[in-house]
């Protein structure tokens, strides 16, 4: 049986092993353009090197699914309003402007999602512990830092809060609808912000494959 297929007008969503990402059929480094090429390398850390490559690259499978366009088809560009400059900052399609997509990558995890208007995602370990406590008052709320205080163990708390507010910021830091998740196989913590409803693709086959 076939994999559910994306729903048109919903954000799709995916969390992947890196090597899952490099080992994929439709993917392939060659996709990155030469900017993003150039800033490989300056990442000397040949595992950290493998995760920016494979989140650049499900970025571009998710924009896949949800434009019905090839991975390779879509140009990635980055730019910074801060500093006015090119190459980094907020993600974004050249061919497809109203497109919102987001990656992210830690350890080995990748995640990123692409549809309809802003969109941010997020993606950590679940072993990870954000921290120290001083960081997290000045980034989290108040009433998150309270809740996970009052749990049994706040460090899950922690770290599901962590991951709400990096993909509300990746979003552009409007107040957004979130879905959050586990995935355990993947030993993974991810949460998406988006106004529009979001499938989590459940694998990162190629289309038709079970």
């Amino acid at each position: 049986m076939s994999s559910p297929q994306p729903v048109p007008g919903h954000v799709v969503a995916a969390v992947a092993t890196t090597a899952e990402v490099l080992a994929h059929p439709e993917l392939d480094a060659d996709m990155l353009a030469p900017w993003e090429q150039r800033r490989l390398t300056r990442i000397r850390v040949p595992a950290r090197r493998d995760d920016v490559v494979a989140a650049r690259l499900l970025l571009r499978l998710c924009a896949s699914r949800f434009t019905g366009r090839a991975p390779d088809a879509h140009e990635l560009v980055q730019f910074c309003p801060e500093c006015r400059q090119d190459e980094h900052g907020r993600p974004s399609l050249r061919d497809s402007p109203r497109t919102g997509v987001s990656m992210s990558h830690a350890h080995g995890l990748v995640a990123a999602a692409a549809g309809p208007g802003a969109v941010g995602i997020d993606v950590e370990p679940a072993t990870r512990r954000p921290g120290p406590m001083a960081v997290l008052r000045r980034v989290l709320p108040e009433a998150e830092l309270r809740a996970a205080a009052a749990a049994q163990d706040p460090g899950p708390e922690l770290l599901r809060a962590w991951v709400r507010r990096e993909a509300l910021l990746k979003a552009g830091g409007a107040v957004l609808p979130l879905l959050e998740w586990e995935d355990p196989g993947r030993g993974a913590t991810a949460a998406v912000a988006s106004a529009a409803p979001v499938d989590v693709l459940p694998g990162i086959t190629a289309p038709g494959c079970r």
